[in-house]
């Protein structure tokens, strides 16, 4: 039996993750009774009590959680953006190679992926790593998400009667070109430059589709559409979830994931321009299903148990 604490239940991340293992014959989740959920002793009792912790808290709270932590026996998933870079946690990203898996595998604490960092890391990583983009190569992502991942407030504005008229329509953010993703990119994907970043929110509840454009002509050597295609497909044939389609479709939808932990990769466009495109769930791979999927390659179980 595996002793889960979920601090921070009460966000959309916390919530799917309790939903996500709740009805597991394997896990026992210690609750915290509401009135406590902020009390520090009686958090640091059940961080402690704990096999394994999942925090779905703002970065600071994460932060404090990990100092509350003062024994050697409970293991920390860290879904907040607080660790995602530290060298001393692992990052969560278990496709990005056999190493990586095997790290998380025999890891105390992990840093779960941003959702924008989950797509634009499971397309770019990849090209660097295997030479067929130099670091310094200029990328730039545009991605579109739904509103849940903006987090409660949001959802409460985009389903509230009185809604304002402008959140019918997408919207552009992060024009200063700073967005706290930023940095996981850049440092998973070996990347010499930051992307330039231009993430939307729309009025659909969640699903997330990130786009990297390529010019061929600035790769490492001249690569063809079907030589992209092949690539990604060799190189996610292993992977339980990221899977590499044969055909780009005329239109796709960015929550053709949703409720799963799949992501999607399509490759189009000319042998001059390429478009990369990966689809998935924001609350899914991007947050609370990666999450169980950590939780389930540190125990050593199917990394597919509580996931579709």
């Amino acid at each position: 039996m595996i002793n889960v604490f979920i601090d921070g239940k009460e966000g959309t991340t916390g919530l799917q993750i309790y939903e996500r293992l709740g009805k597991r014959d394997d896990v026992n989740i210690i609750a915290l009774p509401e009135e406590l959920r902020k009390d520090t002793d009686a958090r640091r009792e059940c961080l402690n009590k704990a096999d394994v912790s999942f925090l779905c808290l703002p970065d600071a709270a994460a932060i404090e959680a990990v100092s509350l932590v003062t024994g050697g026996k409970t293991k920390i998933i860290d879904a907040s953006t607080a660790h995602r870079t530290n060298p001393q946690w692992v990052y969560g990203l278990p496709e990005i190679s056999s190493k990586r898996r095997e790290q998380i595998k025999n890891a105390d604490r992990v840093a779960n992926p941003g959702c924008y960092a989950t797509g634009f890391i499971s397309l770019v990583a990849p090209l660097v790593k295997e030479g067929l983009a130099d670091s310094g190569y200029p990328f730039t992502v545009h991605a579109v998400s739904g509103y849940s991942g903006a987090g409660k407030k949001a959802i409460a504005q985009y389903e509230s009667r009185d809604r304002e008229f402008s959140l019918s329509s997408p919207r552009e953010y992060a024009l200063t070109l700073s967005h706290k993703h930023i940095p996981e990119m850049v440092r998973e994907c070996g990347l010499a430059n930051k992307p330039i970043f231009s993430p939307y929110i729309c009025d659909f509840y969640c699903g997330m589709c990130v786009t990297v454009p390529l010019f061929t002509r600035l790769l490492t050597k001249k690569y063809t559409v079907d030589d992209v295609r092949k690539f990604f497909t060799d190189y996610y044939a292993e992977s339980n979830f990221i899977k590499v389609e044969e055909e780009i479709p005329q239109f796709l939808p960015a929550n053709m994931c949703a409720g799963t932990n799949e992501l999607k990769i399509f490759v189009g466009g000319t042998d001059e321009q390429i478009v990369l495109v990966s689809v998935f769930d924001n609350l899914g791979k991007g947050a609370s299903g990666a999450a169980v999927q950590n939780m389930n390659i540190m125990f050593g179980l199917d990394e597919r148990q509580s996931l579709i």
